[in-house]
């Protein structure tokens, strides 16, 4: 049931999809009939299904950015930017490379890569007004798809910026990237490990072949934030409250694998155990503080921390600001 749901995609996104077409004044029962889809999409959908969706809508604009680019990205871009990275010798020339492409392309947004601080962070610019939240996740889609595959493992992302205004499916949002997401921010971005710049790309012809056989269904199922070793660790751990979480190896002879093999299987996502439960202790933390009058103190104790000094650090580590100041601008924003 959990593998059932992981491969779902929420009714929001579908609605969003079928925006790009009622921007147009074309009519959407047609393409949901095409797809198997009934008129009105309340229910989440298989990530084929969405796939077959996203492929009918390009399809019909000729635009495989869905008409939300400073110019159409014709049928048929998405394949050739994937030629035009599959031999690039690391993850970092392949970025590079597709932000170049994607620039061509779609004139607007324009995509930099701008390292500072450990972190990759792509930075898109607009010409003008904001686009809709929609228009950057597509992005971001499209990009961190393409490189995750090269790379043959998910690239954790470390936080996402919207120029836009928060959607009203802002929830969605955050669980689909998994990663503090942040909107009507100066700038849209999208940031992870620096490091991760040099991973070496060893993708062939053939592979790539198969690979455009199953997008976009593929990279919106297998890169997710809940797919592989790393989300199944990560479901054991929110299952109890951090003061009780097991120890790693502990954690290994539960899921029945010795450490070394789960140290190497986290490895291969880009993850480790620590790395997990920070990121689990900041969305506890988030929630906490906003959703809780619970002082400062008793949300560190919450947290697993034996001192409210270690939080602080932690926190300013995750948020880059004090709980107490994460906590006062968030509801003043509310």
């Amino acid at each position: 049931m959990a593998e059932i749901e992981r491969r779902m995609i929420a009714p929001a996104l579908v609605e969003e999809a079928l925006d790009s077409l009622r921007r147009l004044d074309k009519p959407t029962e047609p393409i949901l009939a095409r797809v198997g889809l009934s008129p009105r999409v309340d229910q989440p959908v298989s990530a084929e299904t969405y796939g077959a969706l996203w492929l009918a809508i390009a399809a019909e604009l000729d635009d495989e950015f869905f008409g939300m680019g400073g110019r159409p990205m014709r049928s048929g871009s998405f394949t050739l930017l994937c030629h035009s990275v599959l031999h690039a010798p690391t993850l970092g020339q392949a970025l590079r490379r597709a932000l170049r492409f994607l620039d061509v392309v779609l004139d607007d947004p324009r995509g930099q890569l701008v390292i500072r601080d450990g972190l990759a962070e792509v930075e898109l610019r607009d010409a003008g007004s904001p686009r809709s939240a929609f228009a950057y996740r597509t992005y971001w889609i499209i990009l961190h798809g393409i490189t995750c595959w090269l790379v043959g493992r998910r690239i954790p992302i470390r936080l996402v910026d919207f120029r836009c205004p928060e959607p009203k499916q802002g929830a969605d949002y955050r669980l689909f990237f998994g990663a503090p997401v942040r909107f009507s921010q100066p700038i849209s971005r999208l940031g992870f490990d620096s490091a991760l710049l040099g991973l070496p790309i060893s993708r062939s012809d053939q592979a790539l072949k198969q690979f455009l056989r199953g997008a976009p269904a593929n990279i919106l199922v297998r890169y997710r934030y809940d797919a592989g070793i790393a989300a199944a660790v990560r479901r054991r751990l929110s299952q109890t409250t951090p003061a009780l979480w097991l120890n790693f190896a502990s954690l290994a002879a539960e899921m029945r694998m010795p450490p070394s093999t789960l140290r190497h299987r986290l490895h291969d996502e880009g993850q480790s155990y620590a790395a997990i439960k920070d990121e689990i202790r900041r969305d506890l933390a988030a929630e906490l503080l906003l959703n809780t009058s619970k002082t400062i103190s008793e949300i560190a104790v919450q947290l697993g921390y034996s001192e409210p000094s270690a939080f602080f650090r932690a926190f300013r580590k995750w948020m880059g600001k004090s709980p107490e100041t994460f906590r006062w601008e968030e509801a003043d924003s509310t």
